[in-house]
């Protein structure tokens, strides 16, 4: 079946499908990993009112840094006595986790 034949049965079905032109990266994120796509070309397809995105490309993965507040620092700090250096590492150690970075320290 030709595309264009194609792309007609499915408009008389309700489906349309669209590219996304100039689209430079895309970045899938979990809380302990990135899967990025450099090279993605990406498709979105529109079924009656739900949208579906489709990434195809070379996909390359990355773990993630973990992002700690200095308001986080400081607690772990004032609850452990510990210096703001040890408590950041104890921090990113727990994945962010406050009270199991505390208790870390604590028992050290």
């Amino acid at each position: 079946m030709s595309p264009k034949k194609m792309k007609q049965m499915m408009k008389q079905m309700g489906i349309s499908i669209e590219e996304i032109e100039g689209v430079e990266e895309v970045i899938i994120r979990t809380q302990d990993r990135e899967i990025f796509f450099l090279d993605a070309s990406v498709t979105v397809m529109d079924a009656q009112g739900n949208r579906s995105y489709q990434v195809v490309g070379t996909a390359q993965e990355r773990a993630r840094e973990v992002s700690i507040p200095d308001s986080d620092v400081e607690l772990v700090v004032a609850q452990t006595g510990c210096s703001p250096q040890e408590a950041r590492a104890a921090l990113k150690e727990s994945s962010g986790d406050l009270a199991e970075a505390i208790v870390k320290l604590g028992s050290n």
